[in-house]
């Protein structure tokens, strides 16, 4: 039986009082594109916080393809790239370097690391702003920046914090389509929204946290054709 992507053991994440997260469990298989969905104040950036080890576990374990993000965080966190929803680059550098400084918290320099942010910055269409800082790129750029940077050091598996929060309809569905071909060319990919359209558009199976608790895990087809999927957001939406 092969090990999964992500494995996720009664994850609970207290601040305090307040349990962020309470009890989460659920695991998610090599290029799985898998979707993580809740209204904002769910747990969703929580519980991606803790897999990336932004946010310390209060109780539970998690293991990222067999390694356990506490006791193995070197390796746990070498399997990992994170988008997160909140720009926060360097805005003294200029977007070729943000990439190339990410590659240094993962021990990577020298010019296969050159090579690489070139790459990407192809990739992404970047290249002609390559010398620019990231205050002078369009929201679109931005979020492909953002892909640009959690891909440097070649991840097994992607996190995506709500990408398309706030955007046009148009940068939406180019995102979409960047998305697709990442998971194609064999990425595991989770993807946190609130948005069912996107889940619905992209993801293999979904799984939706309230209030810290997971209330639904199933295949996309499967709560989407049994009309499972609208009745668990039109519960959310009454609370």
């Amino acid at each position: 039986m092969s090990v999964p992507a992500l494995r996720i053991d009664n994850l609970v994440k207290c601040y305090g009082d307040f349990a962020a997260v309470d009890g989460v469990s659920l695991a998610v298989e090599e290029g799985e594109f898998f979707g993580l969905l809740g209204r904002n104040g769910a747990g969703k950036t929580t519980t991606i916080n803790a897999i990336v080890g932004l946010a310390r576990i209060t109780r539970g374990t998690i293991a990222l393809f067999g390694h356990d993000v506490e006791r193995d965080w070197r390796l746990a966190r070498g399997t990992v790239g994170l988008a997160p929803q909140e720009y926060n680059f360097d805005r003294y550098l200029n977007i070729r370097d943000v990439l190339i400084y990410q590659a240094g918290y993962y021990g990577l320099r020298g010019a296969a690391v050159a090579r690489r942010a070139d790459l990407l910055l192809e990739r992404f269409d970047l290249t002609s702003k390559a010398k620019q800082v990231y205050t002078r790129l369009s929201g679109g750029m931005k979020r492909r920046l953002s892909l640009a940077r959690a891909l440097i050091h070649e991840p097994r598996l992607l996190i995506l914090d709500e990408p398309t929060a706030g955007v046009d309809v148009e940068l939406r569905l180019e995102l979409w389509s960047l998305l697709r071909e990442l998971n194609g060319r064999g990425s595991t990919i989770i993807l946190t929204t609130h948005y069912l359209e996107e889940a619905e558009e992209l993801c293999d199976r979904i799984a939706i946290i309230q209030s810290g608790k997971l209330v639904a895990l199933d295949s996309t087809r499967h709560l989407v054709g049994a009309g499972n999927l609208q009745d668990v957001f039109l519960e959310l939406t009454r609370r």
